[in-house]
């Protein structure tokens, strides 16, 4: 059986809160690119921008696999950071890590850390496993179907 650890070292548990998701049916793409906008973020500023990006009125700036991507109206200026005009609206990846940032959220209750001071101090998604099926085709051929899957670790602590 494989061994999971997170990638990143913490010098004190009990001022620090964790959580995973593995092999979520995700595009890793959108993922990161997700990811790199949250991280460093307030925690609950982080679910605030997830849960708009649910509901498609704010769209994500795409830095890295943006090839192809419309530009989204007012992305640079509301992500200075990036500097971006492209964009989109990953639902589906953003309502996946929606849960995980509540799923954290609760285990730092449970440690009794402050949820008003929790920032994501790191934040990563990593390559999940493929699921092979294959479709059956006419003429007795068989194409394969492969999902991708992607998972995802966050660590939070108390900021100031």
């Amino acid at each position: 059986m494989p061994v999971w650890r997170y990638s990143v070292e913490v010098e004190d548990e009990s001022k620090v809160a964790r959580a995973v998701v593995r092999d979520v049916p995700i595009s890793l793409k959108e993922s990161y690119e997700i990811l790199k906008v949250v991280k460093g973020m307030k925690l609950k500023d982080a679910e605030a921008l997830l849960e708009r990006v649910v509901k498609e009125e704010a769209p994500l700036p795409y830095v890295r696999y943006k090839l192809g991507v419309a530009h989204k109206k007012g992305l640079p200026s509301a992500f200075p950071k990036w500097r971006s005009p492209v964009g989109r609206y990953p639902v589906k990846a953003a309502g996946e890590i929606l849960k995980l940032l509540k799923n954290v959220k609760n285990n730092a209750e449970v440690k009794n850390l402050d949820s008003e001071r929790l920032y994501i101090r790191h934040i990563a998604v990593h390559k999940g496993r493929y699921m092979k099926r294959w479709m059956p085709r006419a003429f007795a051929r068989a194409t394969p179907k492969v999902r991708t899957t992607a998972c995802i670790e966050v660590v939070v602590a108390e900021g100031e």
